[in-house]
C-alpha cells in the first residue's frame, strides 16, 4: 500500500513490535532468550552430537564412569553401598591406579553400622562399659573410609541450597579471578550448603558444589563451573576434578557488552592451565554431548575381585549413584555420565562458547528489520514475507555453521521470531485495511459464505463471479427427519418448537460454513450446502463429506443437550433425527443483487439429487448417504458401503447410493470388507433376480458389525414384493416408487 491513512500503521505497528523485542531479547526479561537459545541448541545436539573420542590423547587423561553390573550387584548388594564397600572400592581403584576419582553423590551421612553407633545404643549399664569402650575405640567404616584417600586425588562434594545446612565450606584452594572489578556477578548465589562428613572432607583432596539444575524448560544443557555461598566463589565438583587433575583454577572476567543496558561485569572464560574453558556470563559451561560414550563405562565386576583388573594409570574415575538420570537433549544420562561429559568437554577443548553478548544480533535485527519495515510501508505484505524469510534463512544457515564449524552458539531464534513478529504487524495493519471490504461482504451474504471465503473475496473481489458460471459441485442437503410429525407436537407450544429447530439448525450450519460450504436456501426443515463455489475447492466431495459427519456429531450435542431440558409442558424433548443427503455433479452458479442484498445461488441436477437422496436417507439407517458420484470423487477419505440402486434421478434415471460407515481405517478393517462384500454379493444376486440367495445373504450380513437391520428390512420387503410381481427380462436392476 503507499499513502492513505492506512500506511501510517502498516510500518508503525512492525516498528513497534520490533523494539519491543529486541529490549525483551538485549535484557533477556523473563529468561526469555535463554529459554529461546537453549530450544534452539537442544535442535543443533540432536542434530549433531560429539563424536565420542578419549580424551587422553589431548588431555593426559582418560575417563571413565564406575557402573554397576548385576554380577557385582549379587555380590556387594544393590545401592546404596556402606562405606565398607566403598572403601573396598576406593582401595581397588587405586590398586589399578587411578590417580583421581571423584564421587559424584553426598556423603554427609555416617555409616550406620559404625562402632560408635552400636556403642551409644548400649544401655547405660557399668556391666556394657567394657564394651561400649572396646566399641569407641575400633576403627569406624567412616574413619576407614576416609583412610583410603591417602594416595589418590579423592575429588568429594556438597550440595547448594537456600533452605538448611552450613553457611561456609572448606575452600581446598583459592579461585583466582582477573579482568572485572566482580566477574562472579551473575554466579548462582546459594545460603547454605550440605557438605561431607568432616573426616572425609578434610581428607578429599578437592570438594565441589554437587548441583545439577536443569533449565526452566526441565532439559540439563549445562553446569556452572563456579557459585556463590553468601557472595564467596566456591567450585563446582568438575572444577575441582580439573583443578586437581590440571592446574589452579583462574576466572576471566569482562564488562558488559552494551553500555547503560548491560553493562555489568560477567565470566567470559575460565583456566585450568593451559586449558581454556569459554563459559556463559554465569561462568556455566555449555555440554556438547556425545553421541555414543558406552566406551567410558567402568564396569565394576572388571575392578572388584577381579584377578587382571583394568589398568586404570592417568584414568579420572567418576563414581556416580547408578539410579540417577537427568533429562538431555541428547535424550536422559545419568549423573555419572553428565560429570564424565564436562571432564572431556574440557580435556577435548570441545565445549561449546556462546557469543559475548547480544550485540551481533541486536545489529543484525536493526539492519533486517529497517529493510523489512521499508519493504512492507512501499511494496506489500509478500515482498516484506520474501525478505523475512530470507533474513531469518540467513540467520539460521548462519548459526548453524558457526556450530558445527566453531562450535559457537549464536542465539539466532530469537532474531527470527522478532523478523516474524515485525512481519505479522504488517500483516495485522494490511488485515485491518481490508476490514471494510469484509464487513461489506458480510453484510450482503449474511452468514452464507465460510469466513476464508470471505477473506479471499476481500482481498480479490474478482474471486466472486455473479455473472455466473458452470461449475463441477458437490451439493448437500441436510434436513430434520419426522418435521411435520415434531410440528403437529408441539402445536400448542409454539416458542418451544421454535427454540428446539433454532438449536438443531445452527450447529449444522456451523458445520457446513466450518468446512468451507456455501449455504443456498434454508428453511426451518432443511437447508442446502455446496461446495467449489464460489470458490474453487480441489477435494470438494471430501470437505462435503467431513462436514456430513461433523453433522453428525453436532445433533448429538444438541440431543444430549435438549435432554436435560423440559418443554413448556414439564414433558421431555423428543430426540432429533437428520437425514443428509449428497451429491456431486455440473452446475451453473451464480448471483443477483436486489434492494441492497445479493444472494448466490447453485443450480443443477446435483442439487435436486441431493434433496431427494436426503429424502430417501431415513429408509436406509444411517444417516449420511451419497450418490455414486460422490463416492467416487470422495473414495480417499472414507468408508463407503451400497446401500441402494434406485430411480432417484430428476428424469427417473437409476442412481447407486452409499452410505457413510468411517473413514480409511474402516475401510482398511477385516469386518467392512466382509460387510462390504456381502453387499455387493446381495446387489448381484438382486439384479440376476435370485431372490432366494439374496434373502440368504441378507440373514448373513445381519449379524456382521455395522449392519443396518433398517436396510435389510426394506429390501427383503422389496424381495418379497418382486415374488410376486416378477420383473421383466429388459428390468435394470434398480427400484422404482413401488414400496413407500
Amino acid at each position: 500500500m503507499r499513502g492513505g491513512p492506512n500506511s501510517i500503521s502498516i510500518w508503525a505497528l512492525p516498528l513497534g513490535l520490533l523494539v519491543l523485542v529486541a529490549a525483551i531479547f538485549a535484557l533477556d526479561l523473563g529468561g526469555a532468550a535463554t529459554r529461546l537459545s537453549g530450544l534452539e541448541y537442544s535442535f543443533y545436539q540432536q542434530e549433531r552430537p560429539r563424536p565420542y573420542t578419549d580424551a587422553f590423547a589431548r588431555g593426559h587423561y582418560h575417563v571413565r564412569t564406575f557402573t554397576l553390573d548385576e554380577q557385582i550387584t549379587q555380590r556387594l548388594g544393590h545401592w546404596p553401598w556402606a562405606s565398607d564397600t566403598l572403601t573396598r572400592v576406593t582401595d581397588a581403584l587405586k590398586k589399578a591406579g587411578a590417580p583421581v576419582i571423584v564421587y559424584a553423590f553426598a556423603l554427609d551421612a555416617n555409616d550406620p553400622a559404625s562402632p560408635q553407633r552400636f556403642a551409644a545404643q548400649l544401655p547405660p549399664d557399668p556391666a556394657n562399659n567394657a564394651a561400649r569402650d572396646a566399641l569407641n575405640k575400633m576403627v569406624s567404616a567412616d574413619e576407614a573410609f576416609a583412610e583410603s584417600f591417602a594416595g589418590v586425588q579423592a575429588i568429594t562434594g556438597f550440595t547448594l541450597g537456600n533452605d538448611a545446612g552450613d553457611d561456609t565450606v572448606v575452600g581446598k584452594a583459592k579461585i583466582a579471578a582477573d579482568g572485572a572489578s566482580d566477574p562472579f556477578f551473575y554466579a548462582q548465589n546459594y545460603h547454605y550448603a550440605f557438605r561431607a562428613l568432616p573426616l572425609l572432607e578434610t581428607a578429599s583432596a578437592g570438594s565441589g558444589a554437587l548441583n545439577l539444575e536443569p533449565d526452566r524448560d526441565g532439559v540439563f544443557r549445562s553446569i556452572p563451573l563456579v557459585y556463590r555461598l553468601n557472595g564467596n566463589s566456591v567450585p563446582s565438583l568438575d572444577a575441582e576434578t580439573l583443578r586437581n587433575a590440571l592446574a589452579p583454577m583462574a576466572v576471566h572476567g569482562a564488562q558488559g557488552t552494551i553500555p547503560g543496558v548491560d553493562a555489568n561485569p560477567r565470566i567470559a572464560n575460565i583456566t585450568f592451565g593451559g586449558f581454556v574453558v569459554p563459559t556463559r556470563r554465569d561462568g556455566a559451561l555449555t555440554i556438547w554431548f556425545a553421541r555414543d560414550a558406552a566406551a567410558r563405562a567402568l564396569n565394576a565386576s572388571a575392578v572388584l575381585g577381579n584377578a587382571s583388573p583394568p589398568n586404570l594409570k592417568n584414568t579420572i574415575v567418576v563414581i556416580a549413584p547408578p539410579g540417577d538420570v537427568v533429562k538431555t537433549p541428547a535424550g536422559m544420562k545419568s549423573v555419572g555420565d553428565i560429570h564424565a561429559e564436562v571432564l572431556e568437554n574440557v580435556l577435548l577443548g570441545q565445549s561449546l562458547s556462546q557469543s559475548a553478548g547480544y550485540l551481533p544480533q541486536l545489529v543484525f535485527l536493526a539492519v533486517a528489520g529497517a529493510a523489512l519495515i521499508l519493504l512492507l510501508a512501499r511494496i506489500g505484505i509478500l515482498w516484506g514475507g520474501a525478505l523475512a524469510l530470507a533474513a531469518i534463512a540467513a540467520a539460521q544457515s548462519f548459526g548453524w555453521v558457526m556450530f558445527t564449524n566453531s562450535h559457537v552458539l549464536l542465539d539466532t531464534a530469537t532474531p527470527s521470531i522478532a523478523l516474524a513478529l515485525c512481519w505479522f504487524g504488517g500483516f495485522a495493519a494490511r488485515a485491518a485495511s481490508i476490514t471494510g471490504t469484509r464487513s461489506g461482504l458480510k453484510r450482503s451474504f449474511a452468514g452464507m459464505l465460510p469466513v476464508p471465503t470471505l477473506d479471499r473475496i476481500s482481498r480479490d473481489p474478482s474471486l466472486l463471479k455473479l455473472n455466473g458460471e458452470s461449475r463441477m459441485v458437490t451439493c448437500l442437503s441436510v434436513g430434520l427427519r419426522r418435521y411435520a410429525e415434531l410440528a403437529e407436537s408441539f402445536k400448542d407450544d409454539p416458542a418451544d418448537f421454535t427454540r428446539m429447530i433454532n438449536a438443531a439448525l445452527g450447529p449444522l450450519v456451523d458445520a457446513a460454513l466450518d468446512h468451507g460450504g456455501t449455504i443456498g436456501h434454508l428453511s426451518g426443515e432443511s437447508f442446502m450446502a455446496y461446495w467449489n463455489a464460489p470458490l474453487d475447492d480441489s477435494e470438494h466431495a471430501i470437505h462435503a463429506c467431513d462436514a456430513a459427519q461433523a453433522m453428525t456429531v453436532a445433533i448429538a450435542t444438541v440431543n444430549e443437550q435438549l435432554s436435560q431440558e423440559r418443554r413448556l409442558d414439564g414433558t421431555s424433548f423428543a430426540t432429533i433425527e437428520i437425514g443428509i443427503g449428497i451429491s456431486t455433479g455440473q452446475a451453473i452458479t451464480g448471483g443477483f443483487t436486489a434492494h441492497g442484498q445479493t444472494s448466490y445461488s447453485v443450480t443443477g441436477d446435483c442439487t435436486l439429487l441431493a434433496e431427494r437422496t436426503r429424502e430417501l436417507s431415513g429408509q436406509y439407517g444411517p444417516a449420511i448417504v451419497v450418490t455414486d458420484d460422490t463416492r467416487k470423487a470422495a473414495e480417499r477419505g472414507y468408508a463407503f458401503l451400497e446401500v441402494d440402486f434406485i430411480a432417484a434421478g430428476p428424469r427417473d434415471e437409476p442412481v447407486k447410493l452409499f452410505a457413510i460407515l468411517g473413514n480409511p481405517l474402516v475401510r482398511a478393517s477385516p469386518k467392512f470388507r466382509a460387510l462390504a462384500t456381502f453387499h455387493d454379493h446381495i446387489f448381484e444376486s438382486v439384479r440376476a433376480q435370485q431372490w432366494e440367495k439374496a434373502r440368504e445373504l441378507i440373514d448373513q450380513c445381519r449379524k456382521l458389525s455395522g449392519a443396518s437391520q433398517r436396510l435389510y428390512d426394506l429390501h427383503l420387503a422389496r424381495i418379497a414384493w418382486f415374488e410376486k410381481h416378477p420383473p421383466g427380462s429388459d428390468w435394470d436392476g434398480a427400484f422404482r416408487s413401488i414400496l413407500k
